[in-house]
């Protein structure tokens, strides 16, 4: 059963803008963040706390240089599957979001039913994962496209 959405409060203004500029710049503290959006540091960490609570914030993390620690060989991987069961379904995402080497997996319409990005460090190392993919029986096709370069990496939303 899907459970409901509890409601929200309406964002205003200001929830935006302390949303934009966290994701922008998450180190912010309270009291810079308070300042740039004009609102006392009390007032701003209870904003924070409730858009965190409320889930506009899923979570802080730091983005690391992925050429810099040698996952230079960044792979886009279309996968179609004999999949149709529900519970099968679930066990292979909950597989695919347990591999280290997935960044990203993404359910899709068309040809495809899902796309993984993967970072390798090597091609013998995205050898290893294809094999790893091949070893679901209901993998019925596996289409691997290797970046050659990264035109635009971004995780900031167009929010204002």
């Amino acid at each position: 059963m899907i459970e409901p959405i509890p409601p929200r409060k309406a964002l205003d203004n200001l929830d935006l803008l302390i949303l934009d500029l966290l994701q922008k710049e998450s180190q912010l503290s309270n009291t810079d963040l308070a300042r740039r959006v004009n609102l006392s540091p009390p007032a701003t960490h209870a904003r924070v706390k409730r858009l965190e609570s409320e889930g506009f914030i899923n979570r802080h993390v730091a983005i690391l240089d992925q050429n810099m620690l040698g996952f230079t060989l960044i792979c886009f991987i279309f996968v179609s599957t004999n999949l149709h069961q529900v519970k099968e379904l679930e066990e292979f995402e909950q597989d695919i979001k347990s591999m280290p080497e997935v960044l990203e997996c993404q359910c899709l319409t068309g040809e495809y039913d899902y796309m993984l990005k993967v970072a390798n460090r090597n091609r013998e190392e995205l050898q290893r994962f294809i094999r790893k993919l091949n070893h679901f029986s209901f993998i019925g096709r596996i289409q691997t496209i290797v970046s050659i370069r990264e035109v635009k990496d971004s995780t900031t939303l167009p929010i204002i």
